[in-house]
Order: structure tokens, then C-alpha cells, then sequence
């Protein structure tokens, strides 16, 4: 028998909240963190997922040369998580507890800080500590060197699947009897000139709204002009279910399907058979049908053939008349974290289902008639009791990952 895998903590540094209890007001009341930023040297203004705080007083000046934003932010909400948990350390559980990190990136502010003191200044070297605060797995050590965590400390990079797969894998880890414990998911800071301008050169980047920019991604919508950059870090805390009963633990919700499939097909064109196949496999490991599924979080980026493309593969799957799963993208309020949306669009997920409500596709005025579904719309729609709940994401290199949250596990088969 596998062990039922319980969320008991939540944690989310966002552009829609530096807190689950604010993330949460959000939701509510679809209010969107995304803004006008401008990155030097770049001239242009971007529209974005923006979080407009400080987080280097949380940190010694001895801890801060170790720290690009992206990990400050992942410790934070690691702690946030764990706190949540009730877990102040997680050292008396020895190798039986793990930290599972998803990230693309990096701390991508400091490499660009070297690139330009070389370029531009001519040093020869870069600061000490540069090496460590660069390295894709620095938000996953540090969670673990102040979370006193012994046992598997893995950062997975498969793109916008990134902090997904990390908390399907850390899951798989608990329900297999490996992990007693496990604090999972991502964080990424890319808001800086140099991965603008990278997203800038995919075309697919949308223009601030001219009219406001907080409306700038619009995810299947008939008028959307594609994705929006976000930043932020989420985490949640998982542990056997029986565990967290015996210790009378909050549970937010049961973690009970995970399916990862990769497309074959392109390394930056989605592909809606490889997403089906993903769909498919999280409602199979949580022995659900699809009409027991009351509401998905879609990957939806804004773009004009991925939208297409993931509409199909939900549509397939789960319909899209008035009584088959209700479909909402909440990219359109905090953008698209990267490595770390998956973890950011799970939390999302759970605190909907503990809120009774279906979270905003904001802006949706239009849905476009290629991506028919049964859309939530642009407003959150309140009392509407979720029990199991699917959040999906899909990355460049063609990973798909989906992830089934259940209120009530008893309610399958």
C-alpha cells in the first residue's frame, strides 16, 4: 500500500501576495501584480509580474553575498511553509526528509552583475561568493541549510514544468515510503535586462495594455498578445497523511496524481498528444475519472499557438460543455514565474479549493472560439465546493506535468 501524500503547509513570496493569507485575498478579488518595470540597459518598458519589496534586510550582511533574489525568495517562503507545518527544523527526521526545487535560471542577477563588470570594467575575476549565488541549485541548499534537512536535497530544470515535476517527485518519494517528510517547490527572479531581453527575442512576449497594464496577459482570449514574465517562490510541506493525523496536523488538501509525459516533437512548440498523455496519467495515479475533476488551472501562457494547442488537450480530456471541468489560467494576475510556476499555480489551486472558489481567468472577456472550454471567465466565481482539482504545466523541451489535489481522498474510484 502506498501512503496517501498530505499537503500540511503552504508558503508563496508572489506578485499577488508575500503571504498565503494575501495570495489568498487576491484570488478573491482576481487583483492582478502585474506592472510596468523597466530593466536597464534596456530601453524598452515590459510589462510584468513585479514584486515591489526588498528582501535583503530578512538576511545578515554575512549571509547576502550568498544570495541572488531568487534564493532569498525560496528561503522565505521554504520557511513560511514549513512554519505553516509546524515544523521549526526538520533535523530530527535524519535522511528521511528532503527538499525538492524546481528553477531554470539561476541567480541570474548576479551573473549579470559579473558579465557586466567583465565586459564593461575589465575584471579579470569575479567576487568571491559569485559561484555559489549563480548555481541553479543555491534556492534548494539554502532551504536545506536553514531547514536542517539531512536527506535528498534535488533542483530539477525542466523548464516551466520545473518546480512541478520536483513536487510530483518529492510526493512519489513519501507515497513509496522513502521520505517521512519533504519541503517542495521553486522560486525564480528573472526580471533583469539580460532574460527580458531572451524572452524578447522569442516573440512571444506581450506589450504593456496601453490602456492598463495589469491587463496586459490574457490567457485565451480572443485579444491576447502573449505571455508575461513573473517573479516569486512558492513552497508547500508534504508528509504521509497518517503522520500528519497522528500529530494532528492542519491537512490543506491530499496530493493524489501525478502524471509527467515529454512532447518528442519540438523543443519550443507544445504539442496537445504529449499533454493528453500527462492529463491522462495524473487522473489515472489518482484513480479519477474525468468528471470528478471540478476544476483545472491551465498552464495557459497567452500566447497565440500555445493556447490553442493546451485548450485541445484539456478539451479532449475533460470536455468543455457546462458540467465538465471549470478552466482558469491565473497567469493572467501574476505572469509566468518559470521554473517556479508550477509550484506558485499548485498552492493557488489548494487555497481555491479551501476557499470554495474558482479562481479568475482575468481579462477573459473574449474567449477565443479555438480554445472553447468551459472557462471560469473574468471573474472568480465564489461557493463552488471543489473535491479534486488538477493543476497543469508545460515547458520548452517538451515536459508536461500535472499534479491532482484532492479535499477528500476518500472520494474516488
Amino acid at each position: 500500500m502506498r501512503n496517501l501524500v498530505a499537503i500540511t503547509g503552504l508558503g508563496a513570496i508572489s506578485p499577488v501576495g508575500l503571504d498565503v493569507p494575501s495570495v489568498a485575498a487576491s484570488l478573491r478579488e482576481a487583483r492582478s501584480g502585474i506592472r510596468a518595470i523597466r530593466t536597464a540597459p534596456l530601453e524598452r518598458e515590459f510589462a510584468a509580474g513585479a514584486i515591489d519589496a526588498s528582501f535583503e534586510d530578512a538576511f545578515t550582511k554575512l549571509e547576502l553575498p550568498f544570495l541572488d533574489r531568487c534564493q532569498q525568495m525560496a528561503v522565505l517562503a521554504a520557511r513560511q511553509a514549513a512554519a505553516d507545518a509546524g515544523f521549526d527544523s526538520f533535523e530530527a527526521f535524519g535522511q528521511r526528509a528532503g527538499v525538492y526545487y524546481g528553477n531554470v535560471n539561476g541567480g541570474v542577477s548576479n551573473a549579470q552583475a559579473w558579465y557586466s563588470q567583465m565586459l564593461l570594467e575589465g575584471k579579470q575575476a569575479a567576487r568571491p561568493f559569485a559561484a555559489m549565488a549563480i548555481m541553479g541549485n543555491a534556492g534548494a541548499a539554502h532551504v536545506a541549510l536553514r531547514q536542517k534537512v539531512l536527506g535528498p536535497v534535488v533542483s530539477n530544470a525542466t523548464a516551466c514544468g520545473s518546480s512541478g515535476v520536483a513536487i510530483g517527485d518529492a510526493a512519489r518519494a513519501i507515497a513509496d515510503g522513502y521520505l517521512d517528510v519533504a519541503i517542495a517547490g521553486g522560486a525564480e527572479a528573472p526580471l533583469v535586462a539580460s532574460l527580458m531581453g531572451v524572452f524578447q527575442g522569442t516573440r512571444a512576449m506581450s506589450p504593456p495594455d496601453p490602456d492598463d497594464v495589469a491587463r496586459s496577459c490574457k490567457p485565451f482570449a480572443e485579444d491576447r498578445t502573449g505571455l508575461v514574465l513573473g517573479e516569486g517562490a512558492a513552497f508547500l510541506v508534504l508528509e504521509p497523511a497518517e503522520r500528519a493525523w497522528a500529530r494532528g496536523a492542519r491537512c490543506h488538501a491530499y496530493l493524489t496524481g501525478y502524471g509527467l509525459s515529454n512532447d518528442a516533437h519540438h523543443i519550443g512548440m507544445p504539442a496537445t498528444e504529449g499533454q493528453v498523455r500527462a492529463l491522462q496519467a495524473a487522473l489515472a495515479d489518482a484513480r479519477l475519472e474525468p468528471a470528478q475533476v471540478g476544476y483545472v488551472n491551465a498552464h495557459a501562457t497567452a500566447t497565440e499557438g500555445g493556447d490553442v494547442i493546451e485548450a485541445a488537450a484539456i478539451r479532449q480530456v475533460f470536455g468543455s460543455g457546462p458540467g465538465d471541468a471549470a478552466v482558469s489560467s491565473t497567469k493572467s494576475v501574476h505572469g509566468h514565474l518559470l521554473g517556479a510556476t508550477s509550484a506558485l499555480e499548485l498552492l493557488l489551486t489548494v487555497v481555491a479549493m479551501e476557499q470554495s472558489l474558482l479562481p479568475a481567468s482575468a481579462h477573459l472577456e473574449r474567449p477565443d472560439p479555438r480554445c472553447a472550454l468551459n472557462h471560469v471567465g473574468p471573474a472568480p466565481r465564489a461557493g463552488h465546493s471543489i473535491s479534486h482539482a488538477l493543476s497543469f504545466s508545460c515547458g520548452f523541451g517538451g515536459t508536461n506535468v500535472a499534479l491532482v489535489v484532492s479535499r477528500d481522498p476518500s472520494q474516488r474510484d
